[in-house]
């Protein structure tokens, strides 16, 4: 293998310039040639018009910060098969022989991994760096610990607000039809309500915890000061079990639905809740916070984060599975291996597995969320009895997925 084209894809997020730099690196120690092919698999596409690419030496190669967010290569969503070009694979193939490129490292979700199967399927070298904040791959993906930090941080900030104005916090997050970022972030932060879309929301178990937590913190506090965090998945389903979306039905390039407003719409629901519920009147009378016309109820506020738990600083876990991960991505390459996504480097061997079966989509184990539900969590559903289970570990722990 002469020269490998490095390609990062779909959302952006912590830890990709690490996996930039890890495939460089390596490939540099290897004597192959690393390209970088901007703005993903719609550089790719465009990469025959190319006069030049951008070679990662070793002068380019350090200027790459592994720990900023975001990626040098450029992103975009584009599905290669859905392209309205019959000729699209050969031009690719076209783009690849120019450069002299013998294969492809390609970092993304499971989207971009659904492309990475086909490019393999019509004679294109790929290797597999899983990608994606939402953490709904079969392997570790890089991007997720950055936000689930990211998302925990800014939801023990709001409580600050939260408190001063004894309100109800609602921050909706990431995480399209998973909630592991939700989940993980909102129970690092101690939030008091976790909405994801495993679980369709029965609002009235929502509307009770949160009455019974936010009135007992205020009504105990010398100053009569309290919070209610609920952290929302920005594809949780009402009760219904359909998933909520204020987008209209519109979808992406790979055919998912937009989603929009989910947080919007679980404030709304808690508004009206409360407006209608006498017991709340008496306890604003009560805590004296009542002004009749102006303040009959707890205010009620909707944060949306949105791409700042993509952007900025990464964590360090990111960096290093980043670098492990662009780095066997080429060992692999060089190797022969295709179609595979890099899961771990473990006692110094690379494990992967097929790319079509890393892409399967992982939800939020419902066994856990009884866990946590013995903690007084409120997922948005009448609590399941936790059934404690046991097991031994043998020989080696692997680490967190």
């Amino acid at each position: 293998m002469k020269n490998i084209g490095i390609i990062t894809s779909g959302g952006d997020c912590g830890g990709l310039n690490a996996v930039v730099r890890g495939a460089a690196k390596t490939a540099l120690s290897r004597g192959i040639g690393a390209y970088i092919i901007p703005s993903g698999y719609a550089g790719l596409y465009n990469l025959v018009d190319f006069e030049k690419l951008v070679l990662l030496d070793e002068e380019r190669t350090d200027r790459i910060h592994s720990a900023l967010a975001g990626s040098e290569a450029g992103h975009s969503r584009v599905k290669i098969s859905k392209i309205n070009d019959p000729d699209k694979y050969k031009r690719i193939m076209s783009g690849l022989r120019k450069f002299s490129i013998d294969g492809l490292v390609i970092s993304g979700g499971d989207d971009t991994g659904s492309v990475v199967v086909d490019l393999v399927q019509n004679g294109i070298p790929c290797v597999h760096a899983p990608k994606t904040m939402d953490l709904d791959l079969q392997t570790y993906s890089v991007g997720g610990d950055s936000a689930v930090n990211k998302i925990a941080r800014t939801v023990e900030d709001l409580k600050t607000t939260g408190k001063t104005h004894n309100r109800v916090m609602v921050i909706e997050v990431f995480g399209r039809y998973a909630g592991h970022t939700a989940f993980r972030g909102g129970i690092a932060a101690d939030a008091d309500c976790i909405l994801i879309p495993e679980i369709a929301v029965d609002f009235g178990v929502v509307y009770d915890h949160i009455k019974r937590r936010l009135m007992r913190r205020i009504m105990n506090s010398d100053v009569r000061a309290g919070t209610y965090t609920v952290v929302v998945a920005e594809g949780i389903r009402g009760e219904g079990s359909e998933f909520f979306s204020e987008s209209g039905g519109g979808t992406d390039s790979f055919g998912h639905v937009k989603l929009a407003g989910a947080g919007r719409f679980v404030r709304k629901r808690i508004e009206d809740m409360m407006k209608k519920d006498p017991e709340i009147r008496s306890f604003m009378q009560k805590s004296g916070m009542f002004v009749p016309g102006v303040l009959e109820t707890p205010e009620v506020r909707e944060v949306i984060p949105g791409h700042i738990v993509r952007s900025g600083i990464s964590s360090a876990y990111d960096v290093s599975f980043g670098k492990e991960a662009g780095s066997a991505a080429v060992i692999l390459l060089d190797e022969g291996l295709s179609g595979v996504t890099v899961v771990a480097i473990i006692d110094g061997k690379i494990r992967y597995i097929p790319t079509k079966e890393a892409i399967v989509q992982r939800y939020v184990d419902l066994n856990e969320i009884s866990f946590y539900e013995q903690m007084d969590v409120c997922f948005g559903r009448k609590p399941s009895p936790y059934v404690p289970a046991y097991e031994q570990c043998q020989g080696q722990i692997e680490r967190f997925m």
